[in-house]
């Protein structure tokens, strides 16, 4: 923590990592990690339940209050575990970065949305800030509930990475964006009422996570509404004048591409696909 060069020079690369590599692997296979990301998710849950717990069980023996409690800059053990614990929260932002890197390589770059790289290129840089002047006190909160979600959220990811078999046991998936949501909501409701008690810590940090936590809100918001509320919005009679105008437009009547094309991700075929596959055996 001595210096913030290489903090800042990891994030840079992560940047020009998501800029430049899309663009080589677009002539290229996709990687198959199948292996690796399922040992990578489960050490991020690893990494995460080791954090959540030493936040818990040091700020409960501490007695740390959770509307005020300023930073105890002590040796004391409690104090150095709850510092140590931050530390690997902060390190576990940089480790998470393989998120990102992991997608373009398996040419997933539709899971690369502005709100991911955003997130991941911002969280490792704000809490060096935290571990460096503020490891401990009022900090210990918003890392124990994220690294709590992210212990859902790898569990997840991990369960999904061992192949399409395991697909029936991920039908949670929008109560686990929900719970993301929750702990930005939650963290705002702890900055407001720390501001509004005047706790005794850094007040601007506390301004800043706000206008942060607003930023990630709107972007998560955007995105459940993209990927559960709009695909239900449009009614069958939408959906059914849709693909007429789309049968018409191609002229293909019942094999036209647009009508029975390929779904959203590229999950299914389309029936001109099937067709072809029948006749080929």
């Amino acid at each position: 923590m001595q210096g913030y060069a290489p903090t800042l020079i990891i994030t840079a690369l992560y940047l020009l990592f998501v800029w430049v590599v899309p663009k080589i692997m677009e002539s290229r296979e996709a990687i198959k990690l199948k292996y690796t990301l399922v040992i990578y998710n489960f050490v991020c849950v690893l990494i995460n339940l080791h954090i959540c717990t030493e936040l818990f069980i040091s700020s409960t023996a501490l007695g740390y209050s959770y509307s005020c409690q300023p930073v105890s800059y002590t040796y004391d053990h409690y104090e150095m575990r709850i510092a140590k614990a931050l530390w690997w929260f902060y390190f576990s932002k940089c480790v998470e970065m393989l998120d990102t890197v992991f997608f373009i390589l398996r040419k997933k770059n539709n899971q690369v949305s502005f709100l991911h790289v955003y997130h991941h290129a911002t969280m490792f840089p704000i809490w060096y800030i935290g571990v460096k002047w503020v490891a401990g006190g009022q900090s210990f909160f918003g890392a124990m509930i994220n690294s709590f979600i992210h212990v859902i959220m790898y569990t997840y990811y991990g369960v999904a990475a061992l192949g399409p078999e395991y697909q029936k046991y991920l039908w949670w998936k929008r109560y686990l964006t929900r719970l993301q949501l929750l702990q930005f909501f939650v963290g705002l409701v702890y900055a407001s009422q720390s501001i509004y008690v005047e706790c005794d810590y850094p007040v601007w940090m506390e301004w800043s996570g706000i206008v942060y936590g607003f930023t990630i809100i709107a972007l998560f918001v955007n995105f459940y509404v993209q990927a559960y509320i709009k695909p239900k919005s449009s009614s069958p009679a939408a959906a059914h004048g849709k693909r007429e105008q789309e049968d018409k437009r191609t002229k293909g009547g019942a094999n036209g591409s647009s009508a029975n094309g390929h779904v959203k991700n590229g999950n299914v075929k389309g029936l001109d696909e099937k067709e072809e596959s029948k006749k080929g055996k």
